[in-house]
């Protein structure tokens, strides 16, 4: 519809400047405004000061930078997590959780790793999630939509306006499957990389398992890390915990992996809860010992966030963490396996995934339904 402003927060860099030539400036010009964007973090086109008064005019008339609403956030005075709840336009809400070092992993046992110093940030890419994994509680929301490529970004820029803190690591692990929506993520980390200055190796998607964009980031030669969120190498028992093991199975899983791993040269990571009675007895273990040495690789063990007050129903409401975790992660790395233990962050403020939109979710449904009854 002409007179429509363009949004251009969002836009990577050749998306700002076929802008920029549509309204009759040079395409140089979309460098500048990228950096105002992305670099600095401004949202007025009136202070990008290096711009002249009536090209800025200009843009006014014919854009906007149009980013998502900050409603809550809720600190963790146990070890000082951050979970950040955002309204997009229509009243859907997601949610963002900024991790501290010190929250990164039990006992410093990164070791040489970087992790211990990191500021990571757990970014949303969907708003709820089709998958329905049976220990999160984004998927017993159901599937609105995807979010767009600026509703990713602006996750990161408005933290960063909010806590004035250098986010050294972005995780898309927060609501929602990314490869459900790879072409704003993938442009996402585009800008996030280019732009706001995180390296692609400071970057990692997080799938439940989607072969095809598997392959996809493996023919891009993507330099983002790869974590399979994996929680049973026996397809019985993750096709219990994650449906999705229906459509795409084990084999067809690691087929992916390993095509990946043939293209890009880069270690995959595994993510796995320990659940008691379901994925940590010895079959389970040796199954997994077998499937992680196929590829260069490392597991990182997560805490269980109970979902109790979703109220799940079958195996979801019987999942527990296992006693036995301590003693399954000295096994794997008694067989060379790099396993580390993420210490569990922010569980005062619910900020496992999902759980504070889920909250909030129910929380208006809640209103709305009073309201009807009421009139």
């Amino acid at each position: 519809m002409e007179g429509v402003k363009k949004n251009l927060l969002g836009r990577t860099k050749d998306q700002l400047a076929d802008f920029i030539e549509d309204i009759g400036e040079p395409r140089y010009r979309a460098q500048q405004i990228f950096d105002w964007l992305y670099t600095r973090g401004v949202n007025d086109f009136a202070a990008m000061s290096n711009l002249g008064k009536a090209f800025r005019e200009q843009l006014a008339r014919s854009a906007t930078i149009q980013g998502i609403i900050p409603v809550e956030s809720t600190f963790s005075r146990q070890d000082g997590t951050t979970k950040f709840l955002f309204e997009l336009e229509g009243g859907l809400k997601v949610e963002s959780v900024l991790i501290p070092p010190a929250t990164a992993f039990q006992n410093g046992e990164a070791g040489d790793d970087d992790e211990q110093t990191r500021l990571t940030l757990c970014v949303s890419t969907q708003v709820g999630c089709p998958l329905d994994c049976a220990f999160c509680a984004t998927g017993t929301m159901g599937f609105f939509r995807n979010l767009t490529t600026a509703e990713i970004v602006d996750q990161i820029l408005q933290i960063k306006r909010l806590t004035g803190k250098k986010i050294t690591n972005i995780v898309f692990m927060g609501m929602g499957e990314p490869m459900l929506n790879y072409d704003n993520v993938m442009a996402a980390s585009e800008i996030i990389s280019t732009g706001i200055g995180i390296a692609s190796k400071r970057i990692t998607v997080s799938t439940a398992g989607w072969p095809d964009r598997i392959r996809q980031m493996g023919d891009e030669k993507r330099r983002i890390k790869l974590a399979i969120s994996l929680h049973s190498a026996v397809n019985e028992t993750r096709t219990g915990l994650m449906p999705i093991n229906k459509k795409f199975n084990l084999d067809a899983l690691m087929a992916a992996v390993e095509y990946y791993y043939a293209r890009t040269k880069q270690r995959v990571t595994y993510e796995f809860i320990f659940f008691d009675g379901i994925n940590d007895t010895d079959r389970e273990v040796k199954a997994l010992i077998k499937l992680a040495r196929r590829v260069p690789s490392k597991i990182n063990i997560i805490p269980y966030h109970s979902i109790a007050f979703t109220r799940p129903e079958g195996l979801a409401a019987s999942l527990r963490p296992s006693p036995r975790m301590e003693e399954r992660v000295q096994e794997l790395r008694a067989h060379h396996l790099t396993t580390m233990v993420r210490s569990s962050a922010g569980e005062d403020i619910a900020a496992a995934c999902g759980q504070l939109a889920v909250k909030a979710l129910r929380s208006t449904a809640r209103r709305r339904l009073e309201v009807r009854r009421n009139t």
